[in-house]
Order: structure tokens, then C-alpha cells, then sequence
């Protein structure tokens, strides 16, 4: 393909709502990462995600999702939106879930530029996914050398930060790939002792069930006393580890409209109840019904 195909490509991910993108050359997930990951699903750390133990051959081989796929391309948006509410307020709602619907947001963006691709080289097929698909996005965008995964396993980049969604794009065409990113982590663990509830069983090892963001959004059902850890706080989500990484220090406020915050997903004010002053109470007891005084 022309040497100048990769540029116009990944400059298509800058007009589709993107801040970064890079691209991987496609073939089977390394031996460590195909070993982590069986042996994360053998310790039942999935809990309830059922889904996640199915289509595991396609999780760890991107060529089952698209037969002659030789690429991936890899786009990263920032959804960073300073200003949100005290951690120590009751409440809270995870700073990705204060927006409107990235998957609709980012597929939106990865058809266009998918159409864009058929478009310039008809003899190209795509493939794209958001989040839901069985691809291990984090992994591939560290291959596409858009950042590490941190212990905390989320994806970190140096100037974004880690708050950024990604979409994946695979494609039958042979784009030039990025060199794979490094780890800047160090010695740092502040992302594993602020978990309140021990979460990380090790660095790069989440065990679900002990982790908010699961019981508050992937748990179906009654919470289980013997193993719900409580949600210190939180209704939607959790960003505690995400708050204190230090490379977080760095990101600047997202440009995208589509991530800015909805005001209903704010935490709500706390209220007390006026007591009744029950010898005011008569047949017109309604006009002097008990008042919700805002703290």
C-alpha cells in the first residue's frame, strides 16, 4: 500500500472525535498475557461475568474476529472532566459514567473512518469494537504503542492519562506498526492502596468480587452478604485508583462534547426531614405536612 496510507489513516482518527491513535501488527496475544489472562478466568476473578469466559479463543487471536486480518488500529479519547465532586461526598458516580454513551460515541467515529477505509483502498475489510466486543483492547493499544497497562490494569498513556476510552478498528490491510509502549509505573503503588476494598490482589490482578465498579454496574441480582464489600460511597462505578495516579496529574479537560458531564449524574445533596409539630396537625394536616430542608 502507499507509503503515505498510514498517515491518512490514523489522521482519520483525529477528525472522528479521537486524541491519539496508533497501529499493531495482528497475530496471537504473547504467551504471558494469553497465561495471565487463563489463569486470572481459573481463579474465578470474572465473578459473574459470564462473558467473559466465552469466545476466549477470539480474545486471545483478533484473526477469529476478522479472518485475514493483518492490522489493528487503535484510538484513544480523552473523557477527562475536572471539577467533579468530593471524594468524600455520598453519591458518587465514576467520571466515564457522567457522560453520554462512549460505545455509541466511539463506534460512531470508528464507522466513519471504517467507511473512509473501504473507500480509499476497496480491497480492505474492517472490523470494529468498543468495550463489549472479545478483544483485549488494552493489551492492543500498549502494542499500538498508545500506553502501558498500568497495575491498577487499566491503560495509561503519558499525556492523557488513563482516563480515555478506546475503540478498535482491525483491518486486512498492512499499515506500519507503532513500536509497542514501555511501563512507567516504577515502584509507584498508590493505585493499589487506595482500593478500599483490597481489589487488587496483586499488581495487574483485580479480583471482581471484591471490587465496586462490579457489584454497581456487572453485579445482576441480590448483593451477597457474605462477599459484597460495600460501595464506600459510591452508587456508579469507582475511580478511587485512578484519582491518585500520578500520571493523572497531567491530563487536560476532554474536548469532546459528547463526554462533558450531564448534570443528573451529580451526586445529589443530602436532606433532612423538618420534625412535625404534630399540635398544628388538623383536617388541613396536608398544608403542614413536613418540609425537606436542603443541608
Amino acid at each position: 500500500m502507499p507509503s503515505n496510507a498510514r498517515d491518512l489513516i490514523l489522521s482519520w482518527f483525529k477528525e472522528h472525535g479521537f486524541d491519539r491513535a496508533g497501529c499493531a501488527r495482528v497475530s496471537s496475544v504473547n504467551a504471558s498475557t494469553k497465561a495471565a489472562y487463563l489463569s486470572w478466568l481459573d481463579r474465578g476473578y470474572q465473578a459473574s461475568m459470564g462473558y467473559m469466559t466465552r469466545n476466549v479463543d477470539k480474545r486471545l487471536d483478533p484473526c477469529l474476529l476478522l479472518p485475514g486480518a493483518k492490522s489493528v488500529l487503535v484510538g484513544l479519547s480523552n473523557y477527562c472532566t475536572p471539577g467533579r465532586p468530593p471524594s468524600n461526598q455520598p453519591g458518587k458516580v465514576a467520571m466515564y459514567a457522567g457522560q453520554r454513551d462512549y460505545h455509541k460515541t466511539l463506534k460512531k467515529g470508528l464507522k466513519k473512518i471504517a467507511d473512509r477505509i473501504r473507500a480509499e483502498f476497496p480491497e480492505a475489510d474492517t472490523w470494529i469494537g468498543v468495550d463489549t466486543a472479545p478483544l483485549l483492547e488494552r493489551y492492543w493499544a500498549q502494542q499500538a504503542g498508545l500506553g502501558w497497562i498500568g497495575k491498577n490494569t487499566l491503560l495509561i498513556n503519558r499525556s492523557l492519562g488513563s482516563w480515555t476510552f478506546i475503540g478498535c478498528l482491525l483491518t486486512t490491510l498492512e499499515i506500519e506498526p507503532d513500536p509497542p509502549y514501555g511501563d512507567y509505573c516504577g515502584s509507584c503503588t498508590r493505585c493499589l492502596s487506595a482500593c478500599p476494598t483490597g481489589a487488587f490482589v496483586e499488581p495487574h490482578v483485580l479480583d471482581s468480587r471484591k471490587c465496586i465498579s462490579y457489584w454497581t454496574i456487572e453485579h445482576r441480582g441480590e448483593f451477597e452478604q457474605n462477599t459484597f464489600p460495600g460501595t464506600h460511597g459510591w452508587i456508579f462505578g469507582c475511580d478511587d485508583c485512578q484519582t491518585v495516579c500520578p500520571w493523572n496529574r497531567f491530563t487536560n479537560p476532554t474536548g469532546q462534547p459528547d463526554f462533558q458531564p450531564i448534570p443528573w449524574t451529580r451526586p445529589p445533596r443530602p436532606f433532612r426531614v423538618a420534625p412535625v409539630d404534630t399540635r398544628r396537625m388538623g383536617a388541613g394536616g396536608d398544608r403542614h405536612r413536613a418540609q425537606e430542608n436542603r443541608l
